[in-house]
């Protein structure tokens, strides 16, 4: 990974609430993740079917656009999902 994407992932990690993030590939395979293995591939899998319903409900609106992020908040926590960088956190602590 580059030192761009480190330098962004570690000032995400230091923010208050934070849990842990996850960077994926284009297919939806971890790259790199703070979470332990099987959380992991929770989250990637589960994520990578969210994000291409959320695309295709965006293409189907305005086939013009693309989905640029996705933002899914529960009573425990708040995933966030920016290109390939996915970060979950804890509403309560942000």
């Amino acid at each position: 990974m580059g030192e761009e994407v480190e330098a962004q992932m570690k000032r995400i990690e230091a923010t208050k609430g934070v849990i842990g993030t996850l960077v994926v590939d284009p297919d939806g395979v971890p790259i790199r993740s703070t979470l332990d293995q099987s959380m992991t591939l929770q989250y990637a899998g589960q994520l990578r079917q969210l994000v291409i319903l959320a695309r295709s409900a965006v293409r189907d609106i305005d086939p013009q656009n693309d989905l640029s992020a996705l933002r899914v908040r529960s009573k425990s926590n708040e995933i966030i999902v920016v290109t390939a960088l996915v970060y979950i956190q804890s509403p309560s602590k942000v």
